[in-house]
This record gives structure tokens, C-alpha cells and sequence, in this order.
């Protein structure tokens, strides 16, 4: 019986396979029907650690000025540049990522969360070490931007294991094979 927890990419993206535009803006999520409807509440039960990287992290902070909620979830930043902080309410991180992920799999917890692009993304991707996609189609098309995946040297299969609508978006959840 497998006892590692599971790492799940849960976001939103445009139609077209962005997470934002160039300036990171996020404006084409808002104002969509659907928008305030998601599988996030019952997902969020399911977590307990969060990865991001560091331009993530900077835009997370500019949506939220009142910052990170403080929700006893682990929060773990990815950054060659900034270093930890005792009033901040995440652990800043170098290093190896699919190292530091297959470490966080063999703690006891819930599922992990990677949250944002395809820096954090691509290396979990070539480490085979993403076990779940919750995708949220977007209604929009930006043209150029911020992709989820970067080309990388990865080639997974996919299950389809549910599709949702939130309004005029569409949610598929994908895992491994």
C-alpha cells in the first residue's frame, strides 16, 4: 500500500494555457460568471502544504495585502533570492525542488499543493512527481503569457477522473497513470 501523500496542481488557466498575462495580471479570471463558485472549499480540506515560487508568492501577496491567511497550512517558497523571514508565514527555499518534494511525500500529511507556473511546475513534471491536475478552463483567450507548461523533457499520460462546471468554467481533473 502507497503511503506517500499526493501532489496536485489545483488553478485556473485561460483556454488557450495561461496563467496570467506577461505583467502577471490576472484580470481576465474576474468578472466571469463563475468566478465566486469552485471546487476549492472541499478541496482545501484535502491539504496541508503549499509550494509556490517566489513570483508567485509577490503576486499572492499583491491580490491579498493582508498576506497569507493564517489557515495552519505550510506554506514553502521557492526563491534563489530571498531568505527567511521569522514574521513571514512561509519557509523561503533553495534548492533542489523534486528533492525537496520527494522528502515533503515521505512526511505524514495531506495532499501538496503546487500553486502557480511552470518554473515550480516543469521540474515536478520531468521528476514524475505531480499525481494530480484540478484544472479550471477559463473562458478567455489572452493570445501571450505566463503558460502552465513550459516545454520540459516530460511525457506523462493522463486519467480523466471528473469534469465540473462552476458557471462558464469548466473544471477536469486529471491523474497519472
Amino acid at each position: 500500500m502507497d503511503t506517500q501523500r499526493s501532489v496536485v496542481f489545483y488553478g485556473a488557466i485561460t483556454v488557450d494555457g495561461y496563467l496570467a498575462r506577461e505583467n502577471h495580471s490576472l484580470d481576465w479570471l474576474f468578472g466571469t460568471e463563475g468566478e465566486d463558485e469552485s471546487s476549492y472549499p472541499e478541496f482545501s480540506k484535502t491539504i496541508d502544504t503549499q509550494i509556490m515560487g517566489r513570483e508567485t508568492y509577490e503576486q499572492v501577496l499583491l491580490l491579498s495585502p493582508e498576506g497569507l491567511p493564517d489557515d495552519g497550512m505550510k506554506h514553502y517558497v521557492f526563491s534563489r533570492t530571498r531568505n527567511n523571514d521569522p514574521e513571514a508565514p512561509v519557509e523561503f527555499v533553495q534548492g533542489d525542488i523534486p528533492a525537496f518534494v520527494r522528502k515533503l511525500k515521505t512526511e505524514p500529511g495531506k495532499k501538496i499543493w503546487v500553486v502557480g507556473g511552470g518554473k515550480i511546475l516543469r521540474p515536478l513534471l520531468e521528476a514524475e512527481l505531480i499525481d494530480e491536475f484540478v484544472i479550471q478552463l477559463a473562458p478567455a483567450l489572452i493570445g501571450r503569457g505566463i503558460p502552465l507548461f513550459l516545454p520540459g523533457d516530460y511525457d506523462s499520460r493522463l486519467e480523466l477522473i471528473d469534469v465540473r462546471r462552476f458557471g462558464q468554467f469548466a473544471e477536469v481533473v486529471y491523474r497519472l497513470k
